[in-house]
């Protein structure tokens, strides 16, 4: 089994192939479709290197898997999947948990499908899925969001946003249907507990404190020197930690749009009767709170 990887660097996102040379059976995991908020373009350029790999090695590509719905890039899985359509568009089932909580949240159309059928394949939590020549076994990882799945290929594990480098630590939980105990106990009770030599493929790299790009571990390196949570930390620590420091961060840029194409399985909006596609994005208003002064005034007043 052969592991190459992408990196967007806008998104700090890695996408990967995971493929057999000598059979040229392979998979996708996450791919990116670039996106600017600015003037809400849409371009190619992240996705077609990968295309371009998989035409370069003559691949079959059986499955575009998505680690769960991200939150700061737009999946290329449509895009894949038109060069490829007989490739698999897979995520884990607890995606209609994720659906369900934004059509509410975007006020989404009635006819919007909660049932995750977007997808070709909704898999489920233990089981191993075969690929042609190779194989993987889902395990949910819960936290980030309700969906998150992790693969198993043999020794080498695609996490997603549940575990990043250990120089940076886990995935942040205040999303809709996030839970820092969930990541806790998803990370300690089921990837902790694979074998120490497990290699771990990460989700995104920051490149921490100026860094190289790094974007693989192993179980026994996290456990022992993941700043957030190594094998001793205790789901108490953790959950005081996720949520303390959840507070401080900014939303996503790519927040609102990402979310709605990805829970549909990266399909952009239908047109509208103009022939143009949109986005709905929920406007936040924040007002100061007043201040001491103006507060007695108005009781006395």
């Amino acid at each position: 089994m052969d592991i190459q990887s992408f990196y967007d660097e806008r998104t700090g996102t890695l996408t990967y192939v995971v493929f057999d040379a000598g059979s040229g059976d392979a998979l996708v995991i996450d791919p990116v479709l670039d996106y600017d908020p600015v003037g809400s373009r849409i371009w190619t350029e992240s996705v077609q290197k990968v295309l371009d790999f998989v035409a370069d090695r003559q691949l079959k590509l059986h499955f575009i898997l998505e680690t769960h719905a991200h939150a700061d890039h737009l999946s290329g899985a449509q895009m894949i999947k038109e060069q490829y359509p007989d490739a698999c568009t897979a995520i884990g089932a607890r995606i209609t948990k994720v659906q369900e909580i934004f059509k509410a949240y975007f006020d989404l159309p009635e006819d919007f499908p909660t049932d995750g059928r977007q997808f070709d394949r909704l898999l489920e939590d233990g089981e191993t899925v075969q690929a042609g020549s190779l194989s993987f076994q889902v395990i949910f990882t819960p936290g980030h969001t309700p969906a998150c799945a992790t693969y198993r290929f043999g020794d080498a594990v695609f996490t997603g946003d549940t575990l990043f480098m250990p120089d940076t630590g886990t995935g942040r939980c205040d999303f809709p249907g996030g839970s820092a105990r969930d990541l806790y106990h998803s990370i300690t009770d089921r990837l902790y507990t694979l074998p120490d030599d497990t290699r771990v493929f990460v989700g995104h790299d920051y490149m921490k404190n100026g860094r190289e790009l790094a974007f693989e571990t192993s179980i026994g390196e996290q456990k022992s020197r993941n700043v957030q949570l190594r094998a001793d930390t205790s789901e108490a620590e953790f959950i005081k930690f996720r949520t303390e420091n959840d507070k401080t961060l900014a939303a996503p840029r790519l927040l609102f749009q990402s979310v709605q194409v990805n829970i549909d399985a990266g399909a952009l909006p239908e047109p509208a009767d103009n022939e143009k596609r949109y986005l709905k994005i929920p406007i936040s208003i924040f007002r100061p709170e007043p201040k001491a002064e103006d507060m007695a005034l108005e009781d006395v007043g």
